[in-house]
């Protein structure tokens, strides 16, 4: 096998990860990320056991383990009455039945693990990839100051905003989908009261766009607070502002005295528009391919986003591990057969969001296994 030469242009969750698979199969790898500087910025990640177990893999777990939280289950409760209606077993559990468990964590501990296994040389801050031209052999990505890099392969984990994606197939800017979110976090003695604060407990109001959602972070010494609701319109400049604690109250006055008391408790928050796109028909084109949310961004209401792009990552290394330049086209083809069902599969349930609501099986998407799926 010759070494492919990949260009990834984002140094999220999915590029990391995508750039440690693929070196783990062989290629030579270069990260561009459009921030000049790698900041602590975004409050939490929920990684089921279908992304650690991939993450596993990849040489991370141990040090995630450090500093993450394990749930201990997955509760759903009514958010007026405050009736339970569903309970998984998470932690011990979920190792045992899928090989690893749900961990909660910080996004900046995540993106810093990833990158703590990559060589410092192949990761570049402050290049933003404007467009990519393709050629009969390869992909050159085009950066903001005009440079050029060439290389075999070019994949495009940049975000729902994907400079690739508009390269590839055009420009097709995200839907608002009516849907605004608060985010915020709060140490958990604040609430030594309220049952349960170890476990991902969703609290479902009486439309699929109005919940509260919360989990532990930091080896259970912080709570997370992610909630939702309606909104007509989002006409305010960038995606994420500052919040009015008040007003998140406000919106969930009348849910369950345990749910007001995490509200009650939460200081700062962020207020975030949710935006989605519908499934799309193609990924690849050439020598260039596209994961994560620049593929198939989704509302969070399952809470797999980022393992989606963790899937994607190791099932594109896999596609990838044995080809040469020649062979680049029918590996790409291979990498979008293997994950576009499931991606579509995953939007399409996050949207209706009542998933788990009452029960159900959750081995679908916690038992997929990344590393053994089939390819074509």
């Amino acid at each position: 096998m010759s070494k492919l030469r990949i260009g990834i242009c984002g140094g999220g969750i999915g590029g990391f990860s995508a750039a440690i698979a693929l070196r783990k199969v062989g290629h030579e790898v270069e990260v561009f990320e459009r921030a000049a500087a790698f900041n602590r910025v975004g409050a939490d990640i929920n990684l089921t056991p279908n992304a650690v177990f991939a993450l596993d893999q990849l040489g991370v777990g141990e040090y995630l383990r450090k500093s993450a939280a394990r749930p201990t289950f997955r509760i759903s409760r009514d958010g007026k009455t405050g009736e339970e209606t569903s309970r998984l077993p998470m932690s011990a559990a979920a190792e045992e039945k899928y090989g690893a468990p749900q961990l909660t964590i910080h996004r900046a501990d995540l993106l810093l693990a990833l990158q703590n296994q990559l060589p410092e040389d192949i990761v570049h801050p402050g290049m933003s990839a404007k467009s990519v031209d393709l050629t009969e052999t390869g992909a050159t990505i085009v950066f903001d100051d005009g440079s050029r890099r060439d290389f075999d392969v070019v994949i495009g984990a940049d975000g729902i905003h994907s400079a690739v994606r508009a390269a590839l197939w055009g420009k097709d800017d995200p839907k608002f989908t009516g849907i605004v979110s608060y985010r915020a976090v709060f140490p958990r003695d604040k609430a030594p009261d309220t049952p349960d604060t170890d476990a991902f407990t969703k609290w479902w109001g009486d439309t699929p766009d109005k919940q509260i959602v919360t989990f532990p972070l930091t080896l259970g010494q912080e709570i997370f607070v992610f909630a939702t609701t309606p909104q007509g319109d989002w006409t305010e400049e960038g995606w994420t502002l500052p919040g009015d604690v008040e007003e998140l109250r406000a919106e969930y006055r009348d849910f369950h005295p345990d749910a007001r008391a995490l509200l009650d408790a939460c200081g700062e928050v962020t207020k975030s528009a949710l935006h989605v796109r519908e499934p799309m028909p193609q990924w690849s084109r050439g020598h260039a391919t596209i994961m994560g949310d620049a593929a198939h961004p989704m509302v969070p209401f399952m809470a797999q986003g980022a393992c989606m792009a963790i899937e994607d990552a190791v099932v594109l290394a896999r596609a990838l591990e044995d080809a040469g330049p020649e062979d680049v086209v029918a590996a790409l083809q291979r990498y979008e057969d293997a994950r576009k069902p499931r991606t579509a599969q995953v939007q399409k349930n996050s949207l209706a969001n009542d998933w788990l609501k009452k029960g159900g099986n959750a081995d679908w998407v916690y038992g997929y296994d990344a590393w053994s799926v089939a390819l074509a």
